[in-house]
């Protein structure tokens, strides 16, 4: 399934943490309504609780986005389903709770199509993180909608090389443990994710001569929109994924119109 990724034939969307721009991040709820709002794919990030539980969240503390404090990893299960995940972004969310993978996993059965971004979490375990992640993905029959990503290196190549699974990396400047040369980072990579602040046609053209798609984040608007076209990547992964996907559909229409085909 995975593979329809490799198409030029039109512009993929990825939810950044669910609907990043109008809910609380990484929430059921922001996940829900990412999906009703059509998007290809949704991105999300993975940790571990103190007691091996896969949960999704993406700081290493619930400081920011909870009532609580402290790590992720040093707080069991039931203490962080104990804590609210949405009143920081707003009154009206209080009561969301953080969300166990397999939670988020349930949700998805209704949405068969949708791809998956799975990042997993620079931290001490995160091999096990990964591990597990897998091996719950591939009890729900989901594996063939992922791709893998993480800022370490190490992981990258973990996952290519024990598992055969797709990855998506970023920059060289970015990654933690990156080895350099033919052998190295970039081999284990299917495709790249670069931020609009290092996005360039340049890099993006040196990226495809690699054999790796190339995808950015988080251009949010339409300015950025039409510059990461501009440069040729054939995935965005957005906070608000609006404009992107208003941008293709437009593109779309014109195209059914007789227009030449632009995304």
């Amino acid at each position: 399934m995975i593979e329809r990724l490799q198409s030029d034939d039109s512009l993929v969307v990825a939810a950044h943490r669910g609907l990043k721009c109008d809910y609380p991040e990484n929430t059921l709820l922001a996940f829900q309504k990412a999906l009703e709002a059509g998007v290809d794919m949704i991105e999300f990030d993975l940790r571990r609780s103190k007691d091996g539980k896969v949960m999704v969240i993406h700081d290493e503390t619930v400081d920011r986005t909870t009532n609580g404090t402290g790590k992720v990893g040093d707080l069991t299960l039931a203490e962080l389903k104990r804590l609210d995940a949405g009143g920081w972004f707003g009154p009206s969310f209080e009561g969301l709770k953080i969300l166990a993978f397999a939670e988020l996993l349930e949700l998805l059965r209704a949405y068969p199509e949708v791809l998956l971004n799975v990042e997993i979490k620079s931290s001490p375990d995160a091999v096990q993180t990964a591990d597990q992640a897998v091996a719950l993905l591939k009890e729900y029959g989901y594996l063939p909608r992922c791709v893998f990503t993480c800022f370490d290196a190490s992981i990258i190549a973990y996952l290519h090389d024990t598992y055969g699974l797709k990855t998506q990396g970023f920059p060289q400047e970015e990654m933690r443990n990156f080895v350099p040369g033919p052998e190295g980072t970039y081999s284990k990579m299917w495709a790249v994710a670069m931020s609009m602040k290092l996005l360039s046609p340049q890099k993006v053209d040196d990226y495809r001569q690699m054999g790796l798609l190339v995808w950015s984040y988080c251009p949010d608007d339409d300015r950025q929109m039409y510059y990461s076209l501009g440069c040729g990547v054939t995935l965005v992964t957005c906070n608000n994924p609006f404009p992107a996907m208003r941008i293709r559909r437009q593109a779309a229409e014109a195209e059914m119109n007789g227009f030449p085909k632009g995304v």
